[in-house]
């Protein structure tokens, strides 16, 4: 038989097939090889063979994903250079990426206004109040295996409490530190008018060598809004990091880039250069 990988806890998986729920463990072919939520296997008393898969995410681990959910808010304080770069991990697995903004009944317009600002001439940006219960046009994104992504306690269990309309234990923030407390124990598929949504674990990092086919080079083509500027920047081999004749400079001097994005870009851009991990 074959089936969707949605449960995984240690050596025990959840496998659907036909509507229905297997729990199985590993053969000893498999056992050890790497199965995760998400994979398409064959099994029978056991897993037997794990299908070619198109992406994975290895933090939360979750395979085959066709669209991610990136969860911002305005308490915890955004990182946006952490959603800068899960938006490049979407890119280089063809994955599309879709801002979430959570929270929104507590969003001033200026912090509503700068999220519109820094992406939405490229991403779709879906703004959700969990808490509400306002989660509709949400729900309306969920096809193929979607993945909520972000920072702890930027209410992702509780966007998927709200739409599945249940009570599933959701983090609470910190008041003194305002970090989150991770609560999310094992990662998870729901099913959702046969579309599937993974919950999964808080991070605030993401391995480099996740993107690793990505050199200093690329890195620029990856934020779309300067792609006018490095058609016409002077240099071949420009790195865009200071001025002369560089088109990306020129669209940052004229406003057409915003000094945020461009930061968040040098940071990356150190962080590649330096080979840490992000």
């Amino acid at each position: 038989m074959q089936g969707l990988v949605i449960t995984k806890n240690a050596d025990l998986f959840s496998v659907e097939c036909d509507d229905k729920i297997f729990t199985v463990k590993p053969s000893g072919k498999t056992k050890g090889k790497g199965i995760f939520v998400g994979d398409k296997v064959e099994f029978s008393d056991v897993i037997t063979g794990v299908m070619p898969r198109r992406n994975l995410l290895i933090r939360p681990p979750v395979a085959n994903i066709d669209r991610i959910f990136i969860v911002i808010a305005p308490i915890p304080k955004p990182d946006l250079v952490l959603v800068d770069k899960i938006i490049i991990y979407c890119v280089l697995n063809a994955i599309e990426p879709i801002i979430v903004l959570n929270k929104k009944d507590l969003a001033s317009q200026e912090f509503i206004d700068k999220i519109d600002r820094e992406y939405a001439h490229s991403y779709k940006i879906v703004k959700v109040s969990a808490k509400n219960g306002d989660v509709e046009e949400l729900k309306e994104q969920i096809t193929g295996l979607c993945v909520m992504a972000g920072q702890s306690a930027v209410g992702k269990s509780s966007i998927i409490n709200a739409i599945l309309g249940n009570d599933e234990k959701v983090g609470s923030l910190s008041k003194r530190t305002e970090r989150g407390r991770q609560t999310t124990r094992l990662v998870k598929l729901f099913k959702i008018n046969d579309e599937y949504l993974a919950d999964t674990a808080g991070f605030s990092l993401l391995d480099l060598s996740m993107v690793s086919s990505l050199n200093e080079r690329e890195l620029a083509s990856y934020y779309p809004e300067f792609l006018k500027g490095m058609e016409n920047c002077k240099y071949r081999s420009c790195l865009h990091e200071g001025g002369g004749e560089c088109g990306v400079i020129k669209m940052l001097e004229n406003g057409e880039i915003t000094q945020a994005r461009y930061e968040n870009y040098l940071k990356i851009l150190q962080e590649l250069r330096n080979g840490k991990r992000y």
